[in-house]
C-alpha cells in the first residue's frame, strides 16, 4: 500500500478509536492521543496501546501481556489481524469489555 494511503487509513483508525473512547466516563477508562498512538488507561493504571507501525504498514494493539498486528484488507475495507483475520475494532471492544467487566460495543 502506498505510504500516504496507509497513513490516512491509520490516522482514521486512531481517530475512530479515540471518538469511541469519548463515550466512557474518564473514571472508568481514560485515554490520550499523540502522533500515531492512542493510549487507554484504567483506574488501576493498566494501559493498553494502539499505534501505527509505519514501517510494517500495520496497526498494533497491545493489551496486557497480549499484542496483535493488523493489516488493511481491501476485501473487507477494515483492519484485520495478520494471524486469524479478526477485526481490530471488535478486539478493542472485547478487551475493554473484559477489563471493565461488562460488555461494550464498538
Amino acid at each position: 500500500m502506498e505510504r500516504s494511503l496507509y497513513l490516512r487509513r491509520a490516522d482514521d483508525c486512531l481517530e475512530r478509536v479515540a471518538k469511541w473512547l469519548e463515550r466512557f466516563d474518564p473514571d472508568e477508562v481514560d485515554f490520550a492521543t499523540t502522533d500515531g498512538v492512542v493510549t487507554l488507561e484504567f483506574p488501576d493504571r493498566v494501559r493498553y496501546v494502539l499505534n501505527r507501525q509505519t514501517a510494517a504498514a500495520q496497526m498494533w494493539f497491545a493489551a496486557g501481556a497480549r499484542a496483535w498486528h493488523y493489516q488493511w484488507s481491501d476485501a473487507t475495507q477494515s483492519w484485520v489481524d495478520d494471524r486469524d483475520g479478526h477485526d481490530l475494532y471488535a478486539k478493542v471492544a472485547e478487551v475493554v469489555s473484559a477489563k471493565l467487566g461488562r460488555t461494550v460495543a464498538f
